[in-house]
């Protein structure tokens, strides 16, 4: 649970990670496994201590958009307010990689914010930073193209894991863009043409 030690708002209070580790139940996930689902209650609050989750939202036809991505030592502020308000989720999480969990019940995310001060920071430091990669979703989907959105996705899957191939099919980027897989395709087959991209079986190599 090393990463718990990195959290910055947890340094100078040592016991809230002794807190965390008793209250929580540890889970371990492989890649693809889908850890929350929309329309789901929400009674425990995932801390992710190794790997990465992504975070999307569908509409009735079932079009889903990425929202954001979630790092180790890291929350879902979306559950938080779902679980504070004892009402559903309004998003799903899935495993970008394999992934371990720390579940927080909801009562005790209650007792560690009466208690300690920095867990509160810990939380509305979350919440600055989602509310502010939201304001990205919305921006690049009012205000950019496709091609450049489908580009920066790319960009952000690579720095994420920190590999330029990434595992990834059509179907899943135009899935994450809410848009349709033709399109992707017929993106990134220009792309490849223009040298910023090769392909490859369910890869992207970003030049």
């Amino acid at each position: 649970m090393s990463e718990l030690d990195n959290i910055t708002e947890f340094k100078s209070s040592p016991e809230v990670i002794v807190k965390l580790l008793k209250y929580g139940i540890p889970k371990s996930f492989k890649e693809g496994d889908i850890i929350l689902n929309e329309h789901a209650y929400v009674k425990s609050i995932p801390i992710v201590t190794s790997g990465s989750i992504r975070v999307l939202r569908s509409d009735d036809d079932g079009k889903e958009i990425l929202l954001y991505y979630i790092r180790s030592g890291e929350s879902c502020i979306m559950s938080f307010l779902g679980g504070m308000h004892n009402d559903t989720s309004k998003v799903r999480a899935v495993a970008e990689e394999d992934a371990e969990i720390l579940f927080i019940p909801i009562d005790k995310v209650l007792l560690l914010i009466k208690e300690y001060p920095q867990f509160l920071d810990y939380t509305f430091n979350l919440y600055h930073k989602r509310f502010e990669e939201l304001l990205e979703v919305v921006n690049a989907v009012a205000f950019k193209k496709v091609d450049q959105r489908l580009l920066g996705l790319i960009k952000l899957k690579a720095q994420h894991t920190g590999n330029k191939v990434i595992s990834v099919t059509h179907e899943q980027l135009a899935t994450e863009l809410g848009t349709a897989r033709v399109v992707v395709s017929r993106l990134l087959k220009q792309m490849e043409d223009d040298g910023i991209v090769q392909l490859s079986r369910n890869k992207v190599v970003l030049v």
